[in-house]
């Protein structure tokens, strides 16, 4: 009996990471004939990405799906878990492994996404008040900025206080379950450090706008047509 409450939560926290390696970015960029989002743009592959292949039905779908995948292990182990003696913890790790999954996927040499889609699902499936709460701070951030970044950092930022604030009066607040938002957070801040540093510079790229591209070197630019030949001094 120990064994089984041992395997089991391992098994679906192992499951979970499995169906988060599933790069929708790059499956759905297949399917439809798009470039690989991981040759070209910001090279992650992740639904902002597949957007600036011109495609936003790719975006959408694949924007769809990894939220899904983060979603629906959490909320298998939330249906059927509790007649195995699934609870928090399993419902956390799995969260936490489906996530895991997206960043560093197995079946694509680890390189994964930054993973906000799939933790506003995993947010979801905890519990759908808490993952509305972070859509909404995000939205609003975006919005009012401009910036998706931004807008990912800072409902990263936020998710685990609206957890805490929001315990006992929509949900009980789960110590396993508030260390995986906590998680999460932490690991989208260190996936996002580079938007971060971009964003300090004034350099990142606003939502609706293609980031400039480097100016051509002018073929001109190495000559020095105006430019006066010096003058030799005669010799005495």
């Amino acid at each position: 009996m120990e064994a089984i409450k041992i395997f089991l939560p391992a098994a679906a926290a192992l499951a979970a990471y499995l169906i988060g390696s599933l790069s929708f970015a790059v499956i759905v960029s297949r399917v439809m004939g798009l470039s690989d989002p991981r040759t070209f743009g910001s090279k992650n592959p992740g639904a902002t990405n597949v957007l600036r292949s011109g495609s936003k039905a790719a975006a959408v779908i694949t924007l769809l799906l990894d939220g899904a995948k983060g979603w629906l292990p959490v909320m298998l182990v939330r249906w059927f878990g509790q007649q195995y003696g699934l609870q928090d913890g399993t419902v956390a790790m799995v969260g936490l492994a489906a996530f895991l999954g997206h960043v560093y996927p197995v079946f694509f040499n680890f390189a994964g996404g930054k993973g906000v889609a799939t933790a506003l699902g995993v947010l979801l499936g905890l519990n759908g008040w808490l993952g509305l709460a972070t859509m909404l701070i995000w939205l609003a951030t975006a919005v009012l900025f401009r910036y998706s970044s931004l807008a990912s950092i800072v409902a990263a930022l936020l998710a685990p206080a609206v957890y805490a604030l929001g315990g006992g009066d929509l949900w009980m607040v789960s110590k396993a379950i508030a260390l995986a938002v906590v998680a999460m957070t932490l690991l989208l801040l260190y996936r996002h450090a580079e938007n971060i540093n971009r964003l300090i510079k004034g350099s990142e790229s606003k939502l609706g706008k293609k980031p400039a591209a480097a100016a051509a070197p002018s073929p001109h630019a190495h000559s020095h047509p105006h430019k006066s030949k010096p003058s030799h001094t005669p010799k005495p």
